[in-house]
C-alpha cells in the first residue's frame, strides 16, 4: 500500500477485483400483512343457497300452473266457478236473441225513434194498382201492412227504403217504392214524416221471385239504425 491509501474491509477474493455495486436481488420486495387479501371463505355454502332458491321458485312456477290450468275440472276451483257465469251470461244472450226474433205479427217491436206493429202479410200479388195506372211484379209481390208510432222527442222520417225483408236462407230484399207509389192507394211508407207521438199505417211492397220463402221482415227508424225483426212465416 502506498500513502494514504485504505484497504476494502472484510477478506477479498483471491484474483478478483473488489465489487462496488449493488447487491444482488433475490426477488420482489415483501408485502406488508396489512395488503394482503385474505382468502375467500363459504363458496361452496353460497353455491349451495342460490341452487335451493332457484328450486324453490321452479317449485312455486309448477304449483301456479297447476293450479290455473288443471283448476277448471275442480269443483272448487276458481275457473270451475266461473264457467257456469259464462254460460248464463250466454244463455241471457241467447235468450234475448230469442225473444226478439220470436216477436211476430200483430206484436210491437221498437228500433230508435219508432215503434212497428206487422197486422198483415200478402204474398203472391202478381199486380198492384188498376188497369190504367199500375206495375207488374217480376216475380212477386209481397205485401206488409205495418203500424208506425213516433216514440221520441222530434219528427222522424219513415222510409221504405229503409225495411228489409229476408227469406229463409238469409237473404235482404229491398222495397219496391216505385211499384207502391203506382199501384198502392195509400201506401204510407216513402218519405213520411212523422211527428213525435203520432203514427201511421202503412204498406210495404217488395218484389220477390216466385220460389220466394219468408222469414222475416226487419224494420229500422233510419237507414243507419240497427233494427229489429218481425217473424213472418
Amino acid at each position: 500500500m502506498h500513502g494514504n491509501e485504505q484497504p476494502p474491509h472484510g477478506p477479498q477474493p483471491q484474483g478478483r477485483p473488489p465489487r462496488y455495486g449493488p447487491p444482488p436481488q433475490y426477488g420482489p420486495p415483501p408485502v406488508h400483512p396489512r395488503f394482503v387479501a385474505a382468502p375467500k371463505r363459504g363458496g361452496c355454502l353460497r353455491a349451495f343457497v342460490v341452487a335451493v332458491v332457484l328450486l324453490a321458485g321452479l317449485v312455486l312456477v309448477g304449483v301456479g300452473v297447476l293450479l290455473s290450468g288443471g283448476g277448471g275440472d275442480s269443483p272448487g276451483s276458481d275457473v270451475g266457478v266461473s264457467a257456469p257465469a259464462g254460460k248464463a251470461e250466454k244463455d241471457r244472450k241467447d235468450g234475448k236473441a230469442g225473444e226478439q226474433a220470436a216477436a211476430g205479427i200483430g206484436d210491437t217491436v221498437k228500433d230508435g225513434k219508432f215503434s212497428f206493429t206487422v197486422t198483415k202479410v200478402e204474398k203472391g200479388v202478381e199486380r198492384v194498382g188498376d188497369q190504367y195506372v199500375g206495375s207488374d211484379a217480376q216475380g212477386q209481390y209481397v205485401l206488409v201492412h205495418v203500424t208506425v208510432r213516433n216514440i221520441g222527442d222530434e219528427a222522424q222520417m219513415f222510409l221504405d227504403s229503409a225495411q228489409k225483408l229476408i227469406d229463409t236462407a238469409g237473404r235482404e230484399y229491398d222495397a219496391d217504392s216505385g211499384a207502391a207509389v203506382l199501384g198502392l192507394k195509400n201506401p204510407n211508407a216513402f218519405l213520411n214524416n212523422i211527428n213525435p207521438g203520432n203514427g201511421v199505417s202503412g204498406i210495404l211492397l217488395f218484389d220477390v221471385p216466385d220460389d220466394f220463402k219468408i222469414k222475416a221482415i226487419e224494420l229500422h227508424d233510419s237507414l243507419f239504425s240497427g233494427g229489429t225483426q218481425v217473424a213472418l212465416r
